[in-house]
């Protein structure tokens, strides 16, 4: 139950799918609520230490994911989808990952163009490796925002998919990402 199946997803990677895609829209909400905090706000320096901090924690989360993923296999497709929506669902995830990895080094770079390290959570402190770049912040920053739209865009896209599969097609793509029991039962 903790682990994938040939038919179904374990527990594990259910929690760190969920785990993500919570971490992925509370911090594009965050950041998008707070490029408009006024300097005399209580939050301006607040919420940016909040961003940075999840979002070094997400990058841990989804390496774990990656690591997780690869001694860990998905399940086999589902008999029902076809070659082209095999394909499509691999291109599909290795570019949700792509962008996932784009949007946080992306952030680091941000964070780390002065040369200081970033906090995280005042536990530890990540170091700037990479810093004194030409316009650092800057690139990093249009960059940063433009890959956190359209990882926000394709995920809602990757929502619609697996919603199509379940009251159209009326398959298990959903569901196996929401039930842990279905790792264990062969589906359609």
């Amino acid at each position: 139950m903790l682990k994938n199946s040939q038919h179904g997803y374990g527990l594990i990677t259910i929690g760190l799918h969920w785990l993500s895609a919570l971490a992925v829209y509370g911090l594009f909400a965050l950041g998008f609520w707070m490029v408009d905090l006024s300097y005399y706000s209580e939050w301006y320096q607040t919420a940016p230490m909040l961003h940075k901090s999840i979002g070094l924690c997400l990058f841990t989360l989804v390496l774990f994911r990656l690591i997780w993923r690869f001694i860990n296999p998905a399940p086999k497709a589902l008999d029902s989808h076809s070659q082209w929506e095999q394909v499509a669902a691999k291109l599909g995830h290795s570019l949700l990952y792509l962008m996932l990895f784009t949007l946080m080094l992306s952030g680091y770079l941000i964070s780390t163009a002065d040369g200081r390290p970033i906090s995280v959570f005042g536990w530890f402190d990540v170091p700037a490796v990479i810093s004194g770049l030409p316009q650092q912040e800057e690139i990093a920053g249009d960059i940063h925002e433009l890959v956190a739209w359209a990882l926000v865009i394709f995920s809602l896209a990757h929502a619609m998919a697996a919603l199509k599969h379940h009251f159209i097609d009326k398959d298990s793509t959903l569901s196996r990402m929401l039930n842990p029991v279905n790792a264990t039962s062969k589906r359609k």
